[in-house]
């Protein structure tokens, strides 16, 4: 059994979507995959809980893979509110939700191994190669940040996938150190920042198991749909995620995911359907 962490609202569901399949296609062992939610409505109108419908459409399909997979979703509106609400960093580069996986060790049916992925990723091989790593010394294992190694130091580590331990986070404290940075001193990014500088032991792993930018490696395990910086014509930024499939395929010129999009593009059709059925009736 592989244990992952998800985290968002109903917006994410495409991500989670796309990630799921591609991940529950492309390995034998069973996975149970939480999904750390919440209402911060007071925030932004669209920041509500992803929907017990869309869980439910979510544990069909991965359970169509393997029935001993599950989705599991989880309201932590109410500790959230405790530890970071109107905090320094609410406002943070991306959502409040980026915040949620700091609350990991505050839930007690967490397991005492953890996959932490952003929404935005595919698997393009088995994640068990990740998964079963051994990290039994370390806090966590992590791939380097693409841009922050070269401007902020050379272990500095990107957030997206965190491989977790949680036996030993808690042993060092470092998500209750990583909470009180976040409540106390203003990040630029958040809590990648709160993480890194609150580690006391990591494992840096190769790039493919967070690949930020290169879409089509054939050895790459975990792809991750991130921000990009372009120099040309002109600097500037993009940011295509992989559920854009028109741009997933015209811009990035990424073809590695066409079965699992493919397949996402009839599931997302058949959920729509079922929504606007029940609507009707």
């Amino acid at each position: 059994m592989m244990n992952l962490l998800l985290c968002g609202n109903k917006k994410v569901f495409d991500g989670a979507l796309t990630e799921l399949i591609s991940i529950t296609n492309k390995t034998k062992e069973s996975i149970t995959c939480y999904i750390f939610t919440m209402d911060v409505s007071r925030i932004n109108p669209e920041y509500t809980c992803i929907e017990d419908e869309q869980i439910e459409f979510l544990n069909k399909v991965v359970k169509s893979k393997n029935e001993d997979n599950q989705v599991i979703k989880i309201d932590v509106t109410d500790l959230y509110e405790k530890e970071f609400g109107k905090c320094k960093n609410e406002g943070a580069y991306c959502t409040p939700y980026t915040l949620l996986r700091l609350l990991a060790d505050l839930i007690p049916e967490m397991p005492e191994k953890l996959l932490y992925l952003d929404i935005d990723m595919m698997a393009n091989d088995d994640i068990s190669k990740l998964y079963n790593i051994d990290i039994s010394e370390y806090e966590y294992a992590a791939v380097r940040e693409k841009y922050g190694s070269w401007i902020i130091r050379r272990d500095y580590i990107n957030a997206g996938m965190l491989l977790l331990n949680m036996n030993k986070i808690k042993e060092t404290g470092l998500l209750v150190k990583a909470r009180n940075l976040i409540k106390t001193k203003k990040m630029l990014f958040a809590d990648q920042d709160a993480i890194f500088w609150s580690t006391t032991k990591k494992l840096l792993l190769p790039r493919i198991y967070n690949e930020q930018g290169k879409f089509n490696k054939k050895e790459t395990v975990i792809c991750h749909f991130a921000k990009r910086l372009l120099w040309l014509p002109y600097p500037h930024t993009e940011n295509y995620k992989q559920w854009q499939v028109e741009e997933v395929h015209k811009v990035l010129k990424c073809y590695a995911f066409d079965k699992d999009l493919e397949e996402y593009m009839k599931l997302k059709k058949e959920f729509e359907t079922q929504e606007e059925r029940k609507i009707l009736i």
